[in-house]
């Protein structure tokens, strides 16, 4: 199971200057809280940022389980977030990634 021995956790240069820290946050709070120890895990987790009211909402998605986890915040949407982002974990390093970051 990938993400369950964190040892350093990083978010790419691309990621931090689209994403403030209070949502690059999030990512890492949801993983702690939610998923890790809950769910068996994925090398590379895929999450979307979603407008749900003009607030953030982020949404954790299996495609392998084909199911959703959605998680909504009170910080203001900006269309210019991404609309999707990744986290990889290599070996306990854990770092948010824009898709086209690991493709």
């Amino acid at each position: 199971m990938s993400i369950e021995n964190t040892k350093e956790r990083y978010a790419s240069f691309a990621v931090a200057t689209l994403l403030p820290y209070q949502i690059i946050d999030l990512f890492w709070e949801i993983i702690d809280n939610n998923l890790k120890h809950v769910f068996p895990l994925p090398q590379v987790l895929t999450f979307l940022i979603v407008n749900k009211k003009d607030k953030v909402s982020l949404q954790y998605i299996d495609l392998k389980k084909d199911f959703v986890i959605e998680f909504d915040y009170n910080y203001d949407f900006n269309p210019q977030f991404p609309k999707q982002i990744k986290v990889l974990d290599n070996k306990g390093k854990e770092t948010i990634l824009l898709p086209e970051e690991i493709e």
